[in-house]
């Protein structure tokens, strides 16, 4: 398979993913997976030995079940498990080898943040850290306001996040209702723990820089919420 045979193949895929996903918004093709793919790229010219192939197809389809597990009121689809099947089915029709659909699986397994199953080659590594990546920073900020939007959430709770935790977080870690939850409170419970879960060092350091204007921003929002309240 040539070169130009795999960048037509990327371009199908991302009318595939731009089909399902984008009526989704936050994990849509443009407001998050192409950024994604970006990144990945970006992050494996700090690294060594990264199969440009692999990063470039389990970036493109590292969300292709996203949608599954949003409608799942069960609460027991894996969008990461789920999407490597699908990964898998995609990849056979156009032909890639078996090295390269175990390789694309294994990063779409592990990419996510509340998983217990562990990057172990470079590409799933990148993949893992760009994802988080996206979820942190301005754009971070953009698309915890475009989920709270889409699902009728406050844009702040001023609410004990130990008590939140008993009475919306199942014990797998996923929200028993997306309604009570709130942008602020996902900056408490998961986006500032972003960095312990990074593996690159390039990653690590972007992430220190979008932090910190996660921190300030969602302290002045507290601030100005409170001021109003004490009018």
């Amino acid at each position: 398979m040539t070169v130009n045979d795999i960048d037509n193949i990327l371009l199908e895929l991302e009318k595939i993913v731009e089909n399902k996903l984008d009526k989704y918004g936050a994990h849509g093709l443009f407001s998050h997976i192409k950024r994604v793919c970006n990144l990945c790229l970006y992050l494996a010219k700090y690294e060594k030995g990264v199969n440009l192939t692999v990063l470039k197809l389990a970036a493109l389809l590292h969300d292709i079940a996203r949608v599954e597990e949003d409608l799942d009121e069960s609460g027991n689809i894996d969008h990461a498990v789920l999407g490597a099947q699908e990964a898998e089915k995609i990849l056979r029709r156009y032909g890639f080898s078996t090295d390269i659909i175990e390789a694309v699986k294994h990063c779409i397994e592990t990419h996510r943040y509340r998983s217990n199953r562990k990057p172990q080659t470079i590409e799933a590594k990148i993949l893992s850290d760009a994802d988080k990546l996206d979820v942190i920073g301005a754009v971070g900020i953009a698309r915890s306001f475009m989920i709270a939007g889409k699902y009728g959430q406050q844009i702040f709770k001023d609410v004990s996040i130990k008590e939140y935790i008993k009475e919306n977080i199942a014990e797998n870690g996923r929200i028993k209702d997306i309604r009570k939850h709130a942008p602020n409170i996902e900056f408490e419970l998961k986006l500032k723990k972003i960095p312990l879960k990074l593996y690159t060092k390039k990653a690590k350091e972007i992430a220190r820089k979008r932090l910190k204007f996660m921190e300030k921003f969602f302290k002045e929002l507290e601030e100005e919420i409170k001021f109003t309240e004490n009018l």
